[in-house]
């Protein structure tokens, strides 16, 4: 049987936290071990998490400082292929996935690969917004011939790329692609990192594999919304989209984006110093060009 870890990352939201590990012990197919990455949280998370007991082994990362969703994740994946993980199974810490939906995940994989070969490098669930509504923040990029396994009478469509709420990724995609940058700190490191492993075969969406994100307002990433309260995020997002728009894409990809985000503050009407800020993190990326860290090849069973 596959040994699958799952790997939360937290910051500040102990309510919702509870409501995600109670969630993952509910599980029909359980994982064999729970990680969960603490971003030096400061609301009673480390003292909570200090004397939790889980039906489900547990393991808690606390971080000395706040690394980001980006680091998080980078530093839980690491931990579970070093534990010897078959899979790692990521989420944040407001993702709520339904009693099957992990082993929705585990078997659309399984299914996608027979279809598609075993090249498949991940299985992403679909993600609901609290009200029921798809959540859209988290659609993910399908590819032009998306329908390819319903044809086959399978329950999953093929996607180039997910957010980081509920993936499930093999062992030997951490092994031959890395980790995710952790200097992105938030935002694009998920789009990122499964565009750099779906380079030779997509991966799927399991549509019958749900999950519940209980984000804040249900809004896609729109720089036409960029105000003073989520600026901080703009700021890292653009800048790590430019970065790899330039170096991992093309010149004609980092400007397009870079016209893409003027024509939509314009359009927002986003205020004239926020813009400035904004076209100063575009000139970030051309000089912020991570590299990609690979986990060290020793391992041990669970």
């Amino acid at each position: 049987m596959e040994q699958v870890s799952a790997v939360v990352v937290t910051f500040n939201r102990l309510a919702k936290l509870k409501t995600v590990i109670a969630s993952i012990e509910a599980q029909t197919f359980a994982p064999t071990r729970l990680i969960i990455v603490d971003n030096a949280s400061t609301d009673g998370t480390a003292e909570y998490l200090g004397q939790l007991t889980t039906s489900i082994p547990l393991e808690v990362m606390s971080l000395p400082t706040n690394t980001g969703g980006a680091g998080g994740f980078s530093a839980g994946m690491e931990r579970g292929y070093q534990l010897g993980a078959d899979f790692v199974w990521i989420m944040d810490d407001d993702c709520y996935p339904q009693p099957d939906a992990l082993e929705k995940l585990r078997d659309g994989f399984v299914s996608a690969v027979a279809e598609l070969g075993p090249d498949v490098p991940f299985s992403c669930s679909l993600v609901n917004y609290i009200d029921g509504a798809i959540c859209e923040m988290n659609n993910p990029e399908p590819t032009w011939d998306w329908a390819r396994l319903v044809s086959k009478g399978q329950r999953s469509v093929m996607v180039k790329s997910c957010s980081f709420v509920s993936v499930l990724i093999p062992r030997w995609v951490i092994e031959k692609h890395g980790l995710p940058y952790s200097e992105y700190f938030i935002w694009f490191d998920d789009h990122e990192y499964t565009l750099r492993i779906t380079r030779t075969c997509p991966g799927v969406q399991v549509l019958d594999s749900v999950v519940v994100h209980d984000m804040g307002d249900n809004k896609g990433v729109n720089f036409g919304l960029i105000d003073d309260a989520n600026a901080w995020k703009f700021a890292y997002g653009i800048r790590n989209e430019a970065s790899f728009r330039l170096h991992h894409q093309s010149l004609f990809a980092y400007l397009y984006l870079a016209a893409r985000v003027a024509l939509m503050m314009r359009r927002g009407r986003v205020n004239g110093a926020l813009q400035r800020k904004m076209y100063g993190r575009l000139l970030a990326g051309i000089r912020f060009n991570p590299a990609i860290a690979f986990p060290a090849k020793s391992a041990e069973r669970l």
